[in-house]
């Protein structure tokens, strides 16, 4: 069996819902930003505004492939491949200033031309809330998925073992690297289907055999600012999602990135969901998300532009 037969089998248990979202048509493409090829998947609705989704950590664009679909009534969206992620090209350092020419450079590529909006999970909320203190004036508005920013009292403990990227080994065959996927932070996930769909778009043939997409030194690279000057000068509208009994986002957290906001952002808690809230509860975070951006487009923003 071929690399893209391999990748493209859909698990057996996978609902009708599913193979629908993943039937819809898209284009595969790919711009370059500062030097680095940045890939990205692309449902067209021209005419339409920009909706662009950033995924996690060590994370892909086809975690967002069959929720995007959901989307395209009101939006042209698109999926990203952040450097040193997915299909997109290798940097030997990284920023946030980087990754925001990425996240714009894909905005301008896929045609974007009104202020976009940009949903960020995990990781990727924090590249998309540092993207407000560059081109913030230049957005709709921004959704932080299971994004954490805690208060400067918080304590907490990092496993080690559970730092979020870990080093790449190298597997000898396909069925060997797929049985060994595993989200992190580690969770359990009663979806099946969605763990293993996405987890065949995560690796990739090297010589000897199979590894991860992901660049393994990416963390090593970077380091992003003071996460929580940033969330205070939001300037334009925000909304916040999370799984309700994560384990990174706390209610002290809710709480802390409540009251440094304002009440006119808002906060949602999907029930039963992890911090891969999409995974575990994927129809319950499209329902939420869709009547999040429902509100936006029939209201005036209280805050910013």
């Amino acid at each position: 069996m071929n690399r893209e037969s391999q990748i493209d089998i859909v698990h057996p248990d996978a609902p009708e819902w599913f193979r629908k979202a993943l039937a819809v048509p898209y284009r595969d493409r790919t711009v370059e930003v500062e030097g680095c090829p940045i890939h990205y998947l692309h449902w067209e609705r021209p005419g339409k505004p920009g909706l662009l989704l950033v995924h996690g950590g060590g994370a892909h664009a086809h975690w967002w492939r069959f929720l995007a679909p959901f989307f395209t009534d009101h939006y042209s969206v698109a999926a990203i491949d952040l450097s040193g992620a997915g299909d997109s090209g290798r940097r030997d350092a990284y920023s946030g200033e980087l990754f925001t020419a990425e996240l714009m450079g894909v905005c301008k590529d896929a045609g974007f031309d009104d202020k976009p909006i940009i949903v960020g999970h995990s990781f990727g909320g924090f590249v998309t809330l540092h993207a407000t203190t560059i081109i913030g004036s230049q957005l709709t508005g921004v959704v932080l998925v299971d994004s954490p920013v805690r208060p400067p009292d918080y304590q907490w403990q990092r496993d080690r073992k559970r730092a979020p990227i870990r080093p790449k080994k190298l597997y000898p065959d396909f069925e060997t690297i797929l049985e060994r996927f595993r989200l992190m932070p580690p969770q359990e996930c009663a979806n099946d289907y969605l763990v293993d769909y996405i987890g065949r778009h995560s690796v990739t043939p090297s010589e000897g055999g199979w590894t991860w997409k992901f660049d393994d030194q990416l963390f090593g690279k970077f380091r992003f600012g003071d996460m929580r000057e940033a969330l205070k000068s939001i300037p334009c509208r925000v909304g916040v999602m999370y799984g309700d009994r994560s384990q990174l986002f706390s209610q002290e957290i809710a709480d802390y990135m409540f009251e440094v906001l304002d009440s006119s952002v808002p906060f949602v808690a999907i029930p039963e969901a992890d911090h891969h809230l999409f995974l575990d509860q994927p129809l319950p975070f499209v329902a939420a998300l869709r009547a999040l951006l429902a509100e936006w487009r029939h209201s005036r923003p209280n805050r910013g532009g």
